[in-house]
């Protein structure tokens, strides 16, 4: 593809050329992951080295107890890891009633899944990598024991959620050393997480699953009126799994199966791609209109039916990707007023994210999340293990395939996302990408997508576009950036403005990394989201 290089949206970033990089949302973390790169590191080793980073200096988003999806080119094929935990033995609906409504919690530990992130880094790194696992934790190590100084952007998110969070086991002990969030520029130390990544790197990861961590963490739990146990850690590993996939604008786009929702993105593109959207200008009324629409009735579908795909026994993740199903839903949008769509029923058949390639070919697309923010605000003593609130994703209604159950994985947010294309009957890799941000990921996916693949907008400008996120109903939210006119069209075609409060996902963060051409030398084109503190590093 030959992009158009004149970037038609404000910016202060270009696009990285290099033969080996690292983009994420954080530059120390990227710098963490060159440094593997230039010690002899693969792209998978400089990811791990990454993702480890980022739960020191973007605590905000991610920690050591989050959760992990990753998408990995191998020189040869794709292959999907999914690192998302399981909801204790104990859970089912019954186990809630004791909370208000009988719902499951927002945060605490009852909304805390067993962690995957940890099991994902060692999987990765027993099957891609090429250095020791205890090198890959060496930049975190540091990071946590000599300190960072704050970013802009990660201090002002911390500050938003210290209100909400402040009186959470653990919370005021690990993010509020001067009994307050810290400020841009100050030293943030993160000792007792230090001393962990010292005891994973050690053990290849056992000791946060059956050691010495895992035992602090289930003792905590039992004395805050959690579930989880020693049992539910121990019995805890990662799936490797084949992605799904549709193609769109001659392209391939790959996600993770259900659990995720990267099958939202999926169907939406799948019915953009019977709707000639070149015909249109990238940001006219009606380009943008039928995107929103396609990506409502993708989220109609996916929140009635997606699940640990283990449940969903009525209707599969190949039923809803059909071409026959979706050129049915497609007829529903209107080109000239929105709708309130309900979802169908086919015929039966707070998150960081990075990527990271190199000059071998190596590609990889790897998503870490603590999911609303620091998760559930729940942090071990003695541990620095931060815990995710992933079981706030099921559902206590007995007729949904999410319902809770033990042992089984909530619906998730978290996506990486993956391009190839096809040449002589061959799978080649073309770009590994995601966009960070709860609901907002496959609509990231969906509109930076069609900006590259329709509109041929280079990875930066498809990057730093503004964006809109769609709600329920024909609620809508556009970004600040936004041309005045082309808000002015949309509400008049009947979608209802609503300004979402959001302190920790906004409009997501994206990561692109494009293989240029088929030759490595050629080497690959990045970009990294001017939304947050990141960029795109390598040589």
């Amino acid at each position: 593809m030959h992009f158009d290089w004149n970037n038609p949206y404000p910016t202060i970033r270009t696009p990285l050329m290099a033969r080996n990089i690292v983009s994420t949302s954080q530059a120390l973390a990227s710098q963490a992951g060159v440094r593997m790169l230039l010690k002899g590191g693969n792209a998978v080793d400089a990811a791990i080295a990454t993702a480890a980073a980022l739960t020191i200096v973007e605590p905000v988003s991610n920690g050591l107890g989050s959760d992990l999806f990753a998408i990995v080119w191998d020189g040869h094929q794709l292959q999907g890891l999914n690192a998302s935990g399981v909801a204790p033995a104990a859970w089912n609906p019954d186990y809630f009633k004791k909370h208000p409504n009988g719902k499951i919690p927002m945060r605490g530990w009852d909304s805390v899944t067993v962690p995957g992130a940890v099991s994902g880094w060692s999987a990765l790194s027993k099957k891609f990598g090429r250095l020791p696992f205890g090198d890959l934790l060496e930049p975190a190590i540091e990071l946590a024991e000599r300190g960072h100084g704050l970013g802009v952007i990660v201090a002002d998110k911390w500050a938003r959620q210290i209100p909400a969070l402040q009186s959470m086991p653990g919370f005021a002990q690990a993010f509020m050393p001067f009994g307050r969030a810290p400020t841009p520029g100050e030293r943030f130390t993160f000792a007792e997480a230090g001393a962990t990544l010292r005891k994973i790197a050690a053990s290849h990861g056992e000791s946060f699953y059956r050691g010495e961590i895992a035992a602090m963490l289930a003792a905590h739990s039992h004395a805050n009126g959690g579930s989880m146990t020693a049992a539910d850690l121990a019995g805890y590993h990662p799936e490797w799994v084949t992605p799904i996939h549709k193609d769109y604008g001659g392209y391939t786009v790959h996600e993770i199966p259900p659990n995720g929702q990267g099958i939202a993105a999926l169907m939406a593109l799948g019915m953009l791609d019977k709707l000639n959207l070149a015909q249109y200008a990238p940001d006219s009324v009606e380009s943008q209109h039928l995107q929103i629409e396609a990506m409502k009735l993708a989220f109609a579908d996916t929140y009635r039916w997606v699940a640990d795909a283990r449940s969903m026994t009525q209707v599969s993740a190949a039923d809803l990707l059909s071409d026959a199903y979706l050129s049915e839903r497609v007829k529903l949008i209107k080109p000239d007023h929105a709708s309130d769509f309900q979802h169908g029923t086919p015929p039966g058949g707070g998150t960081i994210y990075l990527s990271a390639a190199d000059e071998s070919g190596m590609m990889i697309s790897l998503i870490q999340s603590n999911y609303m923010g620091f998760g559930s605000g729940v942090v071990v003593p003695g541990t620095g293990v931060s815990l995710q609130n992933r079981g706030y994703g099921f559902t206590t209604d007995q007729q949904h395939p999410n319902v809770v159950a033990g042992g089984k994985r909530p619906f998730h947010t978290i996506i990486p996302g993956f391009l190839t294309k096809t040449v002589d009957g061959q799978m080649r890799p073309q770009m590994s990408f995601g966009v960070m941000g709860g609901n907002l990921q496959p609509q990231g996916h969906l509109q930076t997508l069609v900006r590259m693949l329709t509109y041929r907008q280079q990875p930066q400008a498809a990057c730093d576009a503004p964006r809109w996120k769609v709600s329920t109903g024909l609620a809508v939210d556009f970004e600040y950036t936004m041309h005045h006119d082309l808000q002015e069209g949309l509400k008049a075609r009947g979608h209802r403005f609503e300004s979402i409060a959001d302190t920790y996902m906004d409009y997501g963060s994206g990561q692109f990394i494009w293989k240029c051409t088929d030759d490595l030398e050629d080497g690959y084109v990045a970009a990294s989201d001017s939304r947050r503190d990141g960029h795109a590093a390598g040589y």
